[in-house]
């Protein structure tokens, strides 16, 4: 974790089938050991959090996704001392492809209805918090194809708004 230096930044995918339900992961490690929550990892250097949701999506549980939007910010300080960023988005599943769940690092990967896992206590304070305000909030979407200007140096450069 040092390598990140004091700044973290990761990022969290929610994808919902065509029933409602949400796709989960019960992590092997971390602070959400056991418990349910949404695929989620780092940013690595040279890419973008998009690339990185849809990158961490499809190696803990093998779904091809897109983004449709961000859904929400997570913002944290550890320790007084560490700043840790998550950005987390909508995701829509591309076709049909079935689960293949990361050994290394998962117990398990389910599609769970919300109401399942308001009701269940492995699932992660964010998943519930997420749960009981969805619906009332307005999608950021992705705006490609602009250049903030020639002195930025951008090599990618995305807005979602």
């Amino acid at each position: 974790m040092m390598k990140r230096g004091k700044v973290w930044l990761a990022v969290a995918g929610l994808v919902i089938d065509e029933n409602g339900k949400w796709l989960v992961v019960k992590k092997k490690y971390s602070g959400l050991k056991g418990m349910w929550s949404l695929p989620a990892g780092f940013v690595n250097a040279g890419e973008t959090v998009d690339e990185a949701v849809i990158r961490e999506v499809k190696e803990e549980t093998g779904l091809h996704t897109t983004i449709k939007g961000i859904i929400g910010v997570r913002s944290g300080v550890i320790q007084q001392d560490i700043s840790d960023n998550m950005m987390i988005f909508l995701l829509e599943n591309k076709g049909i492809s079935s689960i293949e769940k990361e050994e290394a690092e998962l117990w398990d990967v389910q599609w769970k209805s919300p109401q399942e896992l308001l009701t269940d206590e492995k699932a992660s304070v964010m998943v519930h918090e997420m749960i009981k305000r969805m619906g009332s909030q307005h999608n950021l979407n992705m705006i490609e194809g602009i250049n903030p200007g020639d002195q930025f140096a951008y090599t990618e450069y995305r807005l979602f708004l």
